[in-house]
């Protein structure tokens, strides 16, 4: 990624010592890169002399250049708007609330470009947020009412003032139960869908961009945020907008594998699909697939890697998990379901949104929608137990070595007992042969100890044999232990582990 592309995609809310830590491990050993990054974070007037000292980060003016203009305060007038407050901050933008003071007064968001910021990638990344609102109109979606730019150049755009909170916030603070939750969600999948018939495709879903505002005491969701949207069959914009091949979009803990792929897929519909399934994960459990520390802490390499191979716990696994982490925690308050209430269709419909494959996720975000609302409808579901083949495929993906060996255990067993059946039928004819010739004289002196040295030999193959079907036996197993173990069948996976030889345990 280049000093731009860090800066944009640095997550929110860190402190001055997180946002070090993680610039070294993006920047690497590039000094130069690092340098260029923390001149950007200067002129954002996100850092200064203090950039190492923990604590909170603080806006403040620019050190670069001390003749630049002040930054918007409020009380300052932009147009037909007052500003009133500020209320948000991104990478690039501010927004604050606003007074529209004419043609009809009323309170608005006003969204303007950050001082300094205004390159002509980020004017475009900021052209196509207003661009892609403006192009959707659903009571979901937050609203764009107007655009223009300041007297310095700066673009701002105006959209309805969304008084809420984050959804996960929100259904904690208010207990909301499962079946409260999964209505809510269908409202964002509802919406998810109507911005996909658009042709626009969100790519950063998460719960910061969906949130939750009452209308007449009833929970509203709203979905903002569309700052790195992308089109499927219209141009946003005819500002150039330049993705680099190998930049990150979206946010690590929602990103779709194929966003972290870096190989050039392209990005469909299929990513908000994968996105809306972390989301509703989120809403079940209280905490995303992948712990977002462990993201936040690992290099970008390890980043893709565990978003593209390493399949996360089921959302009933996760309840179960965390209740029996939290049992000995005296302030522990009990989860609003148990991992028993997310067995079976919540396991599935989560599971299948979440696919590796995207060729495996819901169709559509009306896909998912129905499935959950044929959940709450005591309905069967689209979603299902993955077939035992296709659990097998994923299980010898994920265990390569292991299979490798056992696949060469199982050859030389194969070759051992084909030469075991040649001994045998040699042993017999020689058996035969002894037998006719004593009918008519005694055996040989040399011919007994043959059939001695035979008898000998087939012993102790008979033993070593059964020393290997033993231990191909205790092989298998451990795996079918395993495998009964991630089916959630203790009581099978103990059988089969307590029939494991005494000798062969403890290893």
């Amino acid at each position: 990624m280049n000093d731009l592309d860090i800066f944009i995609n640095a997550p929110d809310g860190l402190t001055r010592s997180e946002l070090a830590a993680y610039f070294d491990k993006v920047c690497g050993s590039d000094a130069e890169l690092r340098a260029r990054v923390e001149r950007l974070l200067e002129a954002d007037g996100q850092v200064g002399t203090e950039f190492l000292e923990t604590g909170p980060m603080k806006s403040r003016p620019s050190l670069l250049d001390h003749s630049a203009p002040v930054a918007e305060k409020s009380g300052d007038v932009i147009g037909n708007y007052k500003l009133l407050q500020q209320i948000g901050e991104g990478g690039f933008g501010v927004v604050y609330m606003a007074e529209q003071l004419k043609p009809v007064k009323r309170k608005v968001a006003l969204k303007i470009i950050k001082l300094g910021m205004d390159t002509k990638q980020v004017v475009a990344r900021f052209e196509v947020e207003r661009q892609a609102l403006a192009l959707m109109d659903h009571p979901n979606i937050a609203k764009v009412h107007d655009a223009g730019s300041t007297d310095a150049g700066r673009p701002f755009f105006v959209m309805e003032l969304v008084r809420g909170i984050p959804i996960t916030e929100f259904c904690d603070g208010q207990r909301l139960s499962t079946d409260q939750r999964l209505n809510l969600f269908i409202d964002v999948c509802h919406a998810v869908q109507h911005a996909h018939q658009k042709g626009i495709i969100h790519r950063d879903l998460k719960p910061s961009n969906v949130m939750v505002t009452l209308h007449d005491d009833k929970a509203v969701v709203k979905v903002i945020d569309f700052g790195v949207a992308k089109a499927t069959h219209t141009e946003l914009t005819d500002k150039t907008l330049f993705t680099r091949f190998d930049q990150f979009i979206g946010t690590p803990a929602y990103m779709s594998p194929e966003q972290a792929q870096l190989s050039g897929l392209d990005i469909d519909t299929r990513s908000d699909i994968y996105a809306l399934g972390v989301l509703l994960y989120e809403l079940l459990t209280g905490a995303t697939p992948f712990d977002a520390e462990t993201l936040r802490s690992a290099g970008y390499e390890e980043i893709c890697r565990i978003i593209r191979e390493e399949d996360p716990p089921k959302p009933s696994t996760r309840i179960r998990t965390s209740a029996r982490a939290n049992r000995t925690n005296p302030q522990h308050k009990p989860h609003h379901t148990s991992d028993r209430a997310l067995r079976g269709d919540l396991d599935w419909i989560v599971m299948m949104a979440m696919e590796k494959d995207r060729t495996r996720r819901y169709d559509t975000a009306n896909g998912l929608a129905m499935d959950v609302g044929r959940h709450l409808a005591n309905e069967p579901v689209d979603a299902a137990r993955p077939s035992a083949s296709y659990r097998l495929r994923k299980y010898v993906r994920r265990n390569k070595g292991l299979v490798t060996s056992l696949a060469s255990v199982f050859f030389v067993l194969t070759i051992g007992v084909i030469g075991m059946s040649l001994l045998f039928v040699e042993m017999r004819a020689q058996k035969e042969v002894a037998v006719s010739n004593s009918e008519a004289a005694t055996l040989s002196e040399a011919a007994v100890k043959r059939y001695s040295l035979l008898l000998a030999e087939q012993k102790n193959a008979v033993a070593a044999q059964s020393e290997i079907w033993k231990r191909q036996a205790y092989t298998a197993n451990v795996m079918g232990a395993h495998l009964f173990w991630m089916e959630q069948k203790a009581g099978r996976a103990r059988e089969l582990l307590e029939a494991c030889p005494e000798e062969l345990r403890n290893w």
